[in-house]
C-alpha cells in the first residue's frame, strides 16, 4: 500500500492518539524511491527511507557507505583557519603554556577534550576552564579569562568566545583564539582568530557544523602543517568517537560532513578504548553497539547533567581520564546528576506548562518565567514544551532583577537570530545562538515587553500559523516483513537524528494481543496482523498521552500503528522490535 500524498491525511489519520495528522511521502519522492528499488535492487523501506532523505537513485550505493575522506571540507575554506592553526602550533612546538576555555555542555566539553587529547598525544598538557553556569553564565568572563591569561600564553575558547568582545579584550600579553559555531554579530572580538562557520561574512556552507566539528577541523589543519614540516602528527581517527558525541549531542544536523563524522566515531567508539565513555555507557546500561539514539539520549544527558545542576567540569574530565578508577568515579556522579536533573525537570516542566496554558499555546512564542527556576534545567523544559506545543518556546528562571533563558524552535523558524535582534535593540541584556536553540539574560521589569517583542518577531517568520504537528511516515510494512535483516539494511541509511530523522513506518490494521504497564508510564505490547504476522513493541511514555490507556482499553479492536523500528539484543537473541510511536483507532 503507498500513500504519495500529503494532501491527504496518511492511511486517513488526521487525528492520531498523541493529536496528530500523519504524513506520508510527497508523489515525488515516493516516484524516486521506486527508481532506487528498481535501480539498486533495494528493499522497499531502504529505498523509501533514502527517497525521503534526498538521495537518488545514482548516489544511493555511495550514500550508504559515507567516506570520511571524500566529504571532509577543506579546512583553509573557513576564515582565520590557517592564522588559528599555526598559532597553535607554534605554541605547542615553543612548549607554551595553553588554556582551554569551554562550554559547559557536551558539544564544549567534547571540544576541549579533542584539543587536550591531541595535545597530550604530543606529551603536552593543557588547562582546561569550564565557567560555572549559575556564578559565571555562559561564555568567557573577565575574571576568568584574566586569570587564566596570569598563567598561561594562549588561550583557546571552545564553543564560546564569538561574542565576548569585553572578556577577550580584557586579556594582554596573552593570545586568544576562539573555535565557535554559534551565531556571530557584526563585529567579531579582538582574537587571534575567530573560527566559526557561522561568521556574519562565511558563506555559511559549514554552517550546521558544531564546535565539536570546528575543532576536529581545525586539527586537521593543524596536523596538515606539522605533516609538511615532518613533524609528529597525533592521530585523528581516534578521536572522532569526541566529535561524534559533540555533534549528535548539540543536536547537530546529521547531513554531509558531520553524518561521516558520526558514522565512523560510533566504529570507534564501539571498541571501548575511551575508558570515560566505556565507563558511562556501563553505567547508563549501554548493552550493545552505540548508535546516534545512545549518544543523544543515553551519554550526552548524563555528560550535560554535570554542567546543568553539578560541577561544570565533569563533563570534559570523563572524557579525559585515563585513570580507570577516576572514570567510574566521574561516570557514577554524572549518572546520580542526571538523576536529580530529572527530578528539578518534572517539577519546572509542570509549572511552566500550566503557565503557558494559561497564555494560550497557539501563540507565535510559547513562554514561562518562574521564580528560582534551575538555569540547568530551563532549556530541557523549553524544548519540552516546543514538542507539545510544535511552537518556538522559551523558559526563564527568575532570580533577583533578572532572568535567564533558554529557549527552543522548530524546523523553518530561527529563534537565534530573533533572539539576538531582541539583544541589539536593548530589550535582552543579552542572548544568542543559532537556529534551533539559543539563550537569553532578560531584566525583570522588561520581562513582558522582550517576550512580546520576541514574539512579534517570530511571529514575522510564521511561527503563529504554524499548524498541529505532522508525524512523518516513510510507508507502511506488515509484521511478518520486519526483520533484523530489514532494520540492519535500514541502519546503514544512518546514522540518524537532527536533519535526517529516523524512518517511521506504519502498520497498518493490526490487533493488539497483548498489552501490559511497564514502570510507570511506558506500555509493552504485542502487535498482529491477520496474516498470523506478530511484533513486539513498547511505547515510551504512553500514558503522558490518550496513547496509553487507548492500547490498553483495545477491547479487539483494530488499530494502525506508528513507529520505529529497532532490533532487541536482550537476552541474546536477535529479534525485531517496533518503538511504537503513535496509533489510531480503525472506526
Amino acid at each position: 500500500m503507498t500513500q504519495t500524498s500529503n494532501d491527504t491525511a496518511f492511511l486517513g489519520v488526521s487525528q492520531s492518539a498523541t493529536g496528530r495528522r500523519w504524513c506520508g511521502l510527497s508523489v515525488e519522492t515516493d516516484r524516486q524511491s521506486q527508481l532506487i528499488a528498481q535501480q539498486t535492487g533495494l528493499p522497499n523501506a531502504v529505498a523509501r527511507t533514502l527517497a525521503r532523505l534526498g538521495v537518488n537513485e545514482q548516489d544511493a550505493v555511495n550514500y550508504l557507505s559515507p567516506s570520511l575522506r571524500e566529504l571532509m571540507p577543506d579546512p583553509s575554506k573557513l576564515r582565520d583557519m590557517e592564522t588559528a592553526a599555526a598559532r597553535i602550533d607554534l605554541a605547542v612546538t615553543k612548549k607554551q603554556r595553553i588554556a582551554i576555555f569551554a562550554d559547559y555542555d557536551v558539544d564544549g566539553a567534547t571540544s576541549a577534550a579533542l584539543l587536550f587529547n591531541w595535545f597530550a598525544a604530543l606529551g603536552h598538557v593543557a588547562t582546561i576552564y569550564v565557567p560555572d553556569r549559575i556564578d559565571e553564565g555562559y561564555g568567557p568572563n573577565d575574571a576568568a579569562m584574566l586569570e587564566l591569561a596570569a598563567n598561561h600564553d594562549l588561550i583557546i575558547c571552545v564553543d564560546c568566545g564569538t561574542l565576548s568582545h569585553g572578556p577577550i579584550a580584557a586579556v594582554s600579553g596573552t593570545d586568544v583564539i576562539v573555535l565557535d559555531h554559534h551565531l556571530g554579530g557584526e563585529t567579531l572580538p579582538d582574537a587571534v582568530a575567530v573560527v566559526n562557520p557561522n561568521r556574519q561574512d562565511e558563506t555559511g556552507d559549514l554552517g550546521y557544523l558544531c564546535a565539536a566539528g570546528v575543532v576536529f577541523l581545525t586539527l586537521v589543519a593543524i596536523n596538515r602543517i606539522r605533516r609538511g614540516a615532518g613533524a609528529h602528527c597525533p592521530d585523528l581517527m581516534s578521536l572522532l568517537d569526541l566529535a561524534a558525541l559533540g555533534t549528535v549531542a548539540d543536536v547537530a544536523p546529521l547531513i554531509g560532513f558531520n553524518r561521516a563524522l558520526v558514522r565512523q566515531g560510533l566504529k570507534i567508539m564501539a571498541k571501548r578504548e575511551r575508558v570515560g565513555l566505556a565507563k558511562l555507557g556501563d553505567i547508563a546500561g549501554l548493552k550493545s553497539a552505540p548508535t546516534s539514539y545512545h549518544l543523544g539520549f543515553m551519554l550526552g544527558p548524563r555528560i550535560n547533567a554535570g554542567g546543568r545542576i553539578g560541577k561544570a567540569d565533569l563533563g570534559a574530565r570523563l572524557l579525559t581520564t585515563t585513570d580507570p578508577h577516576e572514570a567510574e568515579a566521574i561516570a557514577d556522579r554524572l549518572h546520580q546528576l542526571n538523576d536529580e536533573r530529572r527530578e528539578i525537570e518534572a517539577e519546572v516542566q509542570l509549572k511552566a506548562m500550566a503557565q503557558a496554558e494559561e497564555r494560550g499555546l497557539d501563540a507565535p512564542l510559547v513562554w514561562a518565567a518562574g521564580e528560582g527556576w534551575h538555569p540547568g534545567v530551563v532549556g530541557i523544559v523549553a524544548s519540552r514544551l516546543k514538542e507539545s506545543t510544535n511552537r518556538p518556546s522559551v523558559v526563564i528562571g527568575l532570580d533577583g532583577d533578572e532572568g535567564k533563558g533558554s529557549g527552543r524552535s522548530v524546523s523553518g523558524i530561527d529563534l537565534g537570530a530573533a533572539i539576538a535582534t531582541c539583544a541589539r535593540e536593548g530589550v535582552l541584556i543579552k542572548g544568542g545562538g543559532h537556529k534551533m536553540a539559543a539563550g537569553l539574560s532578560v531584566a525583570r521589569e522588561q520581562l513582558d515587553v522582550a517576550m512580546a517583542r520576541l514574539s512579534q518577531l517570530l511571529e514575522k517568520q510564521g511561527a503563529g500559523n504554524i499548524g498541529p504537528r505532522d508525524l512523518h511516515l516513510d510507508g507502511v510494512i506488515a509484521p511478518s516483513a520486519i526483520t533484523p535483516e530489514l532494520i540492519e539494511q535500514l541502519e546503514t541509511c544512518g546514522p540518524f537524528g537532527a536533519g535526517a530523522p529516523a524512518p517511521r513506518f506504519a502498520l497498518p490494521s493490526v490487533s493488539i494481543a497483548f498489552a501490559k504497564r511497564a514502570g510507570q508510564n511506558h506500555l509493552r505490547l504485542t502487535l498482529a496482523d491477520e496474516n498470523g504476522g506478530r511484533i513486539d513493541a513498547i511505547a515510551f511514555g504512553a500514558y503522558d498521552s490518550e496513547l496509553g490507556a487507548l492500547l490498553d482499553d483495545h477491547r479487539g479492536r483494530k488499530f494502525h500503528c506508528a513507529g520505529r523500528l529497532e532490533i532487541d539484543d536482550w537476552g541474546g537473541r536477535r529479534r525485531a522490535k517496533l518503538r511504537l510511536d503513535d496509533a489510531a483507532l480503525i472506526t
